[in-house]
């Protein structure tokens, strides 16, 4: 597969992202400017502060567009992803010829707490964008979308072996359920209204369940890494909650470049539209206490870290989980570039730099050295 053939499609094409703003989302624009698109974001405020999208400079793009030197450019549109009128409105202006959709209440912990606001995210936000999506159909400017899920979808059995696409949607809390839902108005949608699959359909349509995603720039809440780089920061102790639960770790260049070519091939030949699970090789599934070493290998010295004790009262979590990665391999001859050691280092190498140079220019000079490495 022509990794750099796939990146370089997107010279001059219209892509639409909700979402953003966050972290994924920030790293997935700067990809797409990087590969000369005309992107516009649809999305809420940056999430966390710091936020990568600020850190790159991404917010002078607000009702602005703004044109890099790679030819790409951006526009940032701050809305709810739960406003529909707002959303086709956007669209209608936009006319994009791919669209992405990263917008999502992503943090289990608070799923537990807010649950409406997790499922009016989650699940009407799926509605709102695939209902966007078939009102333009009599346009017909969109041609191929994917909607980005997780690996959490899945009835979890805590089982070793890696869970595969045709397996039993039910994720267990309300983050994990309420993108079982969204995998599913995805897929009413391709029966009901995008002609399913098929090669006079009126355009492509996939979901992709990417594992835990890890980089730099994430500042999110509840989740091992950012507290790993919030401990290095300010020269705390981590305490690490779960050490032996094990997840799909990987870094994010690996599920956003996995979302870019089913997207664009799936527009080529639309019987590679389908549900993909995006996750590591087994080798590179680890629990959390080996990540966490991992990453003390990577900072030295000044990171330390112990083991919490346990809390008989915290929200259920998945003990285990894998992801069957052979679909997309055997569809697309696709294959992981970077085991976890890489993605360990890259994450610290990007949160080294941060701490040296915060300005905009030297963000995107690390994130555009790091995508480039990854094309290598």
């Amino acid at each position: 597969m022509d990794h750099k053939k796939i990146f370089e499609s997107y010279k001059g094409k219209k892509v639409f992202i909700t979402g953003h703003t966050g972290f994924k989302g920030s790293w997935l624009t700067e990809m797409l400017l990087l590969a000369g698109a005309q992107v516009t974001g649809y999305s809420l405020e940056p999430p966390t502060e710091p936020s990568l999208f600020k850190l790159c400079g991404f917010d002078a793009s607000v009702n602005e567009r703004m044109v890099f030197p790679s030819g790409g450019s951006l526009r940032s549109i701050i809305a709810d992803i739960r406003d529909l009128e707002a959303l086709s409105k956007a669209m209608d202006e936009e006319e994009p010829e791919f669209v992405f959709h990263l917008a999502a209440q992503p943090i289990v912990r608070t799923s537990y707490a807010e649950p409406v606001l997790t499922y009016e995210t989650n699940v009407m936000g799926t509605v709102n964008i695939c209902e966007s999506i078939r009102r333009q159909l009599g346009k017909g400017y969109v041609k191929s979308f994917l909607n980005v899920t997780t690996d959490k979808v899945y009835k979890n059995l805590e089982r070793q072996e890696g869970y595969r696409e045709d397996e039993l949607l039910d994720g267990f809390d309300p983050y994990s359920n309420s993108k079982s839902c969204s995998e599913l108005v995805t897929h009413s949608y391709i029966n009901s209204f995008f002609g399913g699959n098929e090669k006079d359909a009126a355009l492509a349509v996939s979901t992709a369940r990417a594992g835990n995603v890890i980089g730099g720039g994430d500042f999110a809440k509840d989740r091992i890494i950012p507290d790993c780089v919030r401990a290095l920061v300010s020269h705390d102790t981590l305490f690490i909650r779960n050490p032996l639960s094990t997840r799909p770790y990987e870094h994010v260049l690996e599920p956003l470049f996995a979302y870019l070519m089913i997207a664009a091939e799936a527009l080529n030949d639309h019987s590679k539209a389908g549900f993909y699970n995006v996750g590591p090789d087994d080798i590179d599934c680890v629990n959390t206490g080996d990540l966490v070493k991992l990453f003390a290998k990577h900072a030295g010295d000044d990171f330390v870290y112990e083991i919490a004790p346990v809390d008989k009262n915290a929200p259920h979590e998945a003990g285990f989980l894998k992801l069957d990665n052979s679909l997309l391999k055997n569809t697309f001859g696709w294959a992981p570039k970077l085991h976890i050691d890489d993605a360990v280092r890259l994450t610290v190498e990007w949160t080294g730099g941060w701490i040296k140079d915060d300005s905009a220019g030297g963000i995107r000079e690390m994130m555009d050295k790091q995508i480039k490495f990854y094309f290598t």
